[in-house]
């Protein structure tokens, strides 16, 4: 079957459609990005703003031409922490699909978690062993554990890109001063957290997922041999640490020049790796290996694994 699945999430609308069946591999068809940055649009009260929701309207309606366009027969759609946190997220979702028509499933960042596990945990498969996963998206850090395919454990904190960048890093670059408050908090949080989940885990690779730790990877990684033809990504908390600061120093519209960073992702990567080195150094991971497979692929895996 054709599949689409719709992810409204903090930092964009995509929608990726593929051609799935049991016991396959889904294979990209289609593919469509809008770039919002919904954090930019929450007010005081902790609501979506009107401007905000004319954005999700537009992304999601461009989303769903191009999903009829592609002949699927299925849509999966879902929201994450942007709209499950907003005050007026419910009054957003019977909107979308009032006038999109288009109903938005909310996913927990627990959901988040344990469905991002079950996609990193088949794209590296049963020899992985115990699998260590973080996954940074524009409003929350998720991270899990485990030998199987549902995890031992799966936490959600706030640490997403978005969020960080907008709560402490206020100018463009960011200053000094401003980058260390991102630690401090960042630190906080993560050994609380590492607290909660009863200790750091025994795992056998520590994998992190989503365009933001590719993004980081392609600038300050490396690739090795993998299985078959496809090279693994790897990243060095070593060498994540030695860019930050310069990566800091640079304004987010010259960013894109960088070897990796994209335009959709420029004004929240420093955040992003930030929070990273502090979550590799919380875990005490020197080294992460990075999956292509995260929350839309974990979805789709899960509808296959039900068609079956």
């Amino acid at each position: 079957m054709r599949l689409g699945v719709l992810d409204v999430g903090s930092n964009t609308v995509h929608l990726l459609v593929v051609d799935a069946h049991p016991g396959a591999r889904p294979i990209p068809a289609a593919s469509h990005k809008a770039v919002l940055r919904l954090m930019r649009y929450l007010d005081d009260d902790g609501s979506i703003s009107e401007a905000g929701v004319e954005a999700i309207l537009e992304a999601v309606r461009e989303a769903s031409d191009v999903a009829k366009e592609s002949g699927i027969d299925e849509l999966l759609a879902f929201a994450t922490s942007a709209i499950r946190e907003a005050t007026n997220g419910a009054e957003v979702l019977a909107l979308i699909e009032e006038a999109a028509g288009i109903h938005l499933d909310v996913l927990s960042g627990a959901d988040e978690a344990r469905i991002t596990f079950l996609a990193v945990r088949r794209w590296y498969g049963w020899s992985a062993g115990r699998i260590l996963l973080f996954d940074i998206g524009g409003g929350s850090l998720e991270i899990a554990h485990g030998g199987d395919e549902v995890p031992d454990n799966a936490r959600s904190v706030p640490l997403g890109a978005g969020r960080s960048t907008i709560e402490y890093l206020s100018t463009d670059p960011p200053t000094d001063e401003q980058v260390d408050a991102l630690r401090t908090h960042a630190r906080a949080v993560l050994r609380s957290t590492v607290d909660e989940i009863g200790g750091i885990p025994e795992v056998d690779h520590v994998v992190g997922s989503s365009k933001t730790i590719r993004s980081l990877a392609r600038l300050a990684g490396s690739t090795e041999e993998g299985v078959g033809s496809e090279e693994r990504s790897i990243l060095k908390l070593s060498r994540l640490d030695d860019w930050i600061p310069r990566l800091a120093k640079i304004p987010a519209d010259a960013r894109p020049n960088l070897p990796g960073i994209t335009a959709d992702r420029t004004f929240q990567i420093v955040a992003g790796a930030v929070v990273l080195s502090e979550t590799m150094r919380a875990f005490k991971a020197k080294t992460l290996e990075v999956s292509p497979w995260a929350l839309r692929e974990g979805l789709i895996l899960r509808r296959i694994d039900r068609l079956s």
